[in-house]
């Protein structure tokens, strides 16, 4: 396939691991990037390769050599800048979480489906043969029947200045590290009968950040009658992305499903026995742009769309009520 086109929106440090290696590996070509600082923007450009960079987010939307966008701003200009993507006619790749509450998914996901572009929430993992096998264990019955599904995305505190404890760009452990743990309940839902309902869900505010949560534990049910916790905490002793799937006869755990190049490890206990299965170090992000390349240039489906993150977005405007914790704005809204 000929090379994908992308423009990059900012300067942001997950652009090394999750556009820029990747692209490198695949051969996508990285033709501009635009960041509020222009001496950052320029740096980017030279150490990673980058064709050239453009003066404003805006002209790199508009850039007509641009085929899509990478966006991996703050969570509150997710929305925002997808839309202006959209609006230019240009595919998108979202860093999650793909909008600030479902209201504003719900616009973004309409305005690409107008627009006829592809428009992708950037769950890596779902792409890797990490997770891949952790469906087949849920689904192939050597586990016996599932009961449980536990999905654990912890790390340490970031400093107070971070983005990510700003209520005003729609920061929060939830919306952080949560979206990935409901998300992984989801995708195992297929499974379980469905998608899971909420049926608890409760939080703590971080200190020196009000309204922004430091950590939520959500408590599931599935169709099936399986049980789902979807944890996340942002301020923990040290960083944790375990999936655990308990069933009648034995259980699978992932030891990092986020991060398979650092533990690609699978442990499967079955009654007695005990193996370890490895998948592989190749970064999930590179999967997932190939997987994102070969949607925009072959159509077809992709699990992660804009119908998926509108269901993903309700799922965690969900657990903010159910913890009495305020919705994420729109960026810019008061309301």
């Amino acid at each position: 396939m000929e090379p994908l086109r992308i423009g990059v929106l900012g300067a942001a440090r997950i652009s090394e691991p999750a556009i820029v290696t990747p692209a490198q590996l695949t051969g996508t070509r990285l033709v501009a990037v635009a960041a509020r600082d222009s001496s950052r923007a320029e740096s980017f450009a030279r150490q990673h390769g980058v064709e050239r960079v453009v003066g404003s987010y805006e002209a790199l939307v508009d850039d007509p050599e641009v085929e899509a966008i990478y966006n991996p701003l703050a969570n509150g200009l997710h929305g925002p800048w997808n839309l202006r993507a959209i609006a230019a006619g240009k595919h998108v790749l979202s860093e999650k979480p793909f909008a600030s509450n479902l209201a504003e998914a719900l616009v973004v996901r309409d305005a690409g489906n107008a627009a006829g572009v592809r428009v992708m929430e950037a769950f890596h993992y779902r792409y890797h043969p990490v997770m891949l096998r952790m469906m087949e264990l849920a689904s192939g019955g050597e586990l016996g029947s599932i009961v449980r599904v536990e999905m654990d995305a912890d790390i340490p505190a970031p400093p107070l200045d971070d983005p990510r404890w700003s209520v005003e760009l729609a920061g929060g452990a939830l919306m952080d590290l949560g979206c990935y743990s409901l998300h992984v309940n989801r995708t195992l839902g297929a499974y379980l009968g469905g998608d899971p309902v909420l049926v608890a869900a409760r939080g703590r505010e971080h200190p020196g950040a009000p309204g922004v949560d430091e950590w939520v534990e959500a408590d599931l049910e599935f169709p099936s009658g399986a049980t789902g916790a979807a944890n996340c905490n942002m301020a923990a002793r040290e960083v944790r992305f375990a999936l655990r799937i308990i069933g009648t006869e034995g259980e699978a755990l992932a030891h990092n499903l986020l991060a398979p190049p650092v533990d690609d490890r699978i442990t499967v206990s079955i009654g007695g026995a005990r193996r370890v299965e490895h998948l592989g170090t190749r970064t999930s992000y590179t999967y997932q742009l190939e997987a994102f390349t070969q949607w925009v240039r072959e159509g077809g489906t992709i699990p992660t769309d804009a119908d998926d993150a509108v269901e993903n977005m309700r799922m965690i405007d969900a657990v903010y009520e159910a913890c009495g914790m305020p919705l994420r704005r729109t960026f810019g809204s008061s309301a």
